[in-house]
């Protein structure tokens, strides 16, 4: 492992963020001579971010924590046209109006994680509409798109992969590449920003910015990206059963965010540690020791400490008490997953409504595989209907997700 000199590349190198560094001596130099301010781009498409995009929020949190600064720049530009990054297919475009409804939501994802102001080091939020729906069409492209070799572009694997699967890449998501690596000269230029951080999919991007800034401006930048964050059985980061594990409480309760987290395979729980908490490294290299049963420990305190950074202390230890009920004491939390059936319901309809199916489809073959249960009471026939009744009733889905069925009165 490469010795650096700087707190910034100590730190994410030591908790593993690091996947490429463009020129990691430079850089290293740099961070140990100014406060270096580094951003990251994200685009609205959606009214919440996910724990997919969570390594980049704590990447940010991380330049803070080394003394350095925060740009959270929202794609309000880019949006419009949409990454085709390792996409099967173009996304569907969104209406302006949508898109500025999902950066007002998205704002609050930031808020826990970072300090914004107007200190040397605060964090601030930009959107690149700013400057690219100033952008006149002609001049950008006699400006600009000189720098930009199409062979080049064209073996980027972002675009690679949709090319070889023969599958359409249109004009203005060839587009998007150009537009980010604008997005670091103008970052460059208004907020004296030296670093672009990323995924591993961003790298041609990045790379592409990084040029262009030395050939308009002569200005050195740099680029750092992660590794692409699995989870140990080589799924993807953030996706579950029941879909995507959203950051804003609006979209996912406190309690299925801290179940998520308390559903870490054993494997993943000293990565995850390093990633996603603050927690000191010989304190994190204790709990990643634990073995058998005691691994749970490790991963209540997982639990504990990324719900406290998302959604506050308080959530936390809601959530964590509600899953102690749940498990030890076998009674229902307040927290939990629930809907409220307005008279009998077939026990298909209500996993789906709970949440703890994703289809009917689904459902029924979590039953058949004798996965659901009432009141821990095994289903077994998937066109069973739950009768109305004046108590609440505990649905389950497998040993770790539970819901909680009421009735109209």
């Amino acid at each position: 492992m490469t010795e650096f000199k700087s707190d910034l590349l100590r730190l994410l190198s030591d908790r593993g963020y690091i996947h490429q560094v463009t020129d990691a001596a430079a850089l290293d130099a740099l961070a140990t001579k100014q406060i270096v301010p580094a951003y990251i781009g994200f685009d609205p498409t959606a009214p919440s971010l996910h724990v997919g995009s969570l390594v980049q929020i704590m990447l940010l949190r991380r330049i803070q924590q080394s003394g350095h600064k925060p740009i959270v720049l929202m794609g309000g530009g880019t949006g419009k046209v949409g990454d085709p990054s390792f996409k099967d297919e173009a996304r569907k475009l969104m209406t302006v109006e949508t898109i500025e409804a999902n950066i007002a939501s998205i704002k609050t994802v930031f808020e826990p994680f970072l300090t914004f102001g107007d200190g040397p080091t605060d964090a601030v939020m930009v959107d690149n509409a700013d400057w690219l729906d100033a952008l006149e069409y002609l001049p950008f492209l006699r400006d600009y798109g000189q720098h930009f070799s199409v062979n080049r572009m064209l073996s980027f694997d972002s675009v690679k992969l949709r090319l070889d699967r023969e599958q359409s890449l249109s004009f203005l998501e060839f587009n998007y590449m150009i537009l980010q690596a604008y997005d670091f000269l103008e970052l460059s230029r208004r907020h004296a920003c030296r670093l672009q951080l990323g995924g591993s999919d961003q790298w041609g991007n990045i790379v592409n910015g990084i040029e262009l800034s030395r050939r308009c401006d002569g200005t050195e930048v740099f680029g750092v990206t992660t590794p692409l964050i699995t989870t140990a059985d080589g799924g993807k980061m953030g996706k579950t059963m029941s879909g995507a594990v959203w950051l804003n409480p609006e979209q996912l309760s406190h309690y299925d965010y801290w179940q998520f987290w308390r559903n870490t395979d054993d494997r993943d729980v000293g990565r995850f540690l390093r990633l996603f908490t603050d927690l000191p490294l010989d304190e994190i290299a204790r709990l990643e020791a634990l073995e058998g049963a005691e691994i749970n420990e490790a991963k209540k305190v997982l639990a504990n400490e990324a719900t406290a950074m998302c959604r506050g202390l308080a959530a936390a230890e809601e959530a964590a008490e509600t899953a102690r009920r749940t498990f030890e004491e076998g009674s229902a939390g307040d927290a939990l997953p629930s809907h409220t059936a307005s008279g009998d319901i077939a026990v298909v309809d209500a996993l789906v409504a709970l949440g703890l199916a994703a289809s009917k489809g689904e459902a029924r073959r979590l039953i058949k595989g004798g996965g659901a249960r009432i009141d821990g009471e095994k289903v077994e026939d998937e066109a069973q209907i739950i009768t109305a009744t004046s108590s609440s009733l505990r649905i389950s889905a497998g040993k770790k997700n539970h819901g909680i069925l009421s009735f109209a009165q």
